[in-house]
């Protein structure tokens, strides 16, 4: 590996435990980044002269902090002088020494939680994220979401601004803002990966990438807080999801269904992280959503699935965060267990939730039950129905060729 490409494999994995140091002593986002970048071109000057050192991810981190450092000394300075002259001066925190290693971990958590703020959109927190958490550059996060660079540049741009702007401070919080504040930070973090696991627009059904980034955060922030059940249920969730990744399309990229899904290319491994991490999970949202996943994962067959067990847990998870889309999925499972005639009246009853009203797997899923009764004219018409609807083209093969199967 050439020192050029030593750099970049470190700072991918050291920027944001970087950009969280720098940011806990410059007090803004944006320019702990850009200090961080600095620190990343003085890496790429230096190195291939000198070497790579024995520590790059340290070699980066002093090299960024002493730059923050003499950053805020020299508005210090500047503040002086202006005192001197009788002007009004900015208020400049004082000059921090480099933390110490164990506080590095509560420096990540002070960098999550800022990018997850509730002062910003949701599109603009996950933008942030990747960008500040996963080491993702613009042009990477333009090409995970299919939207353009200049978008993506711009959201992020806007988001510092925004959080500047609120005078947002670069703290964990505790006691019950922490409850609430966590809550945003767990939902960006499955809605990356959700994203990649099925993509809403595009020509593949999967993107990996982005699972593999935000299950990393989740495995991040479980190790930061492992005080706090629903982070390792979404740990767990992830890890359960993650494992079946490699099987949920086919050679050409196509959509294959659970039920036809080739077991034995499950991901062992990151079942038993699973399990493990489902030692630790409560009794919340993430942690049901994962115990309902583990059910999938004990199967061996797709006979064995404990289709009672999961019904049950969607049931208490409807009544923990009511949503049609949580009831449509008890529907499936109730389908599953009970037969498709118990279950049709539950997906009749989601008909009119405006939530649901472009939501192409309520059709498919109406479509699956109404052909296991035998209702084949209906079942085509509603397969149609939801392949109109999905923006995703793998999702629409899919749909068509079972309505043109039934």
């Amino acid at each position: 590996m050439s020192a050029t490409q030593a750099v970049e494999a470190v700072f991918r994995i050291e920027s944001a435990r970087i950009i969280a140091g720098v940011a806990r002593i410059v007090r803004d986002l944006g320019i702990a980044e850009e200090i961080a970048q600095d620190a990343l071109v003085a890496a790429l000057e230096q190195w291939p002269e000198s070497g790579v050192p024995d520590r790059p991810g340290a070699w980066l981190m002093a090299t960024a902090k002493h730059r923050a450092i003499d950053l805020v000394r020299r508005k210090e300075t500047y503040a002086r002088k202006l005192a001197e002259v009788g002007r009004t001066l900015e208020d400049v925190p004082p000059p921090a020494e480099p933390a110490a290693p164990d506080e590095i971990d509560d420096d990540l958590l002070r960098l999550i939680f800022t990018a997850c703020h509730p002062v910003l959109a949701t599109e603009a927190r996950i933008a942030l994220t990747l960008r500040l958490m996963g080491g993702l550059t613009t042009q990477e996060i333009a090409r995970a979401f299919l939207a353009s660079e200049p978008a993506v540049a711009q959201r992020i741009v806007r988001a510092k601004r925004a959080l500047a702007k609120a005078d947002v401070p670069f703290e964990v919080p505790y006691g019950a803002d922490r409850e609430e504040r966590l809550a945003p930070v767990l939902e960006v973090i499955y809605l990356i990966f959700n994203e990649g696991y099925s993509a809403t627009a595009g020509d593949d059904l999967v993107r990996p990438a982005l699972c593999e980034d935000a299950l990393r955060l989740a495995r991040v922030l479980a190790g930061l807080m492992p005080e706090e059940p629903e982070v390792h249920g979404l740990a767990a969730l992830l890890e359960f999801q993650a494992s079946r990744i490699s099987a949920r399309t086919g050679p050409d990229g196509e959509p294959v269904l659970l039920a036809d899904q080739n077991r034995a290319k499950w991901n062992r491994m990151l079942i038993r992280r699973g399990a493990l991490a489902m030692q630790h999970a409560g009794s919340g949202p993430y942690s049901l959503q994962a115990a309902i996943a583990g059910c999938h994962a004990e199967a061996v067959r797709y006979e064995d699935t404990d289709w009672a067990t999961i019904a049950t847990l969607y049931g208490r998870l409807v009544e923990l965060v009511p949503s049609p889309v949580v009831e449509l999925n008890r529907a499936v499972a109730v389908s599953m267990a009970e037969g498709p005639e118990a279950a049709l009246p539950l997906v009749d009853a989601l008909a009119g939730e405006p939530a649901l009203r472009t939501y192409h797997l309520l059709p498919s899923v109406r479509g699956d039950l109404l052909e296991r009764l035998g209702r084949r004219e209906e079942a085509r018409a509603e397969f149609e129905r939801a392949a109109s609807l999905t923006r995703n083209a793998r999702e629409q093969a899919l749909l068509l060729g079972r309505a043109a199967r039934v």
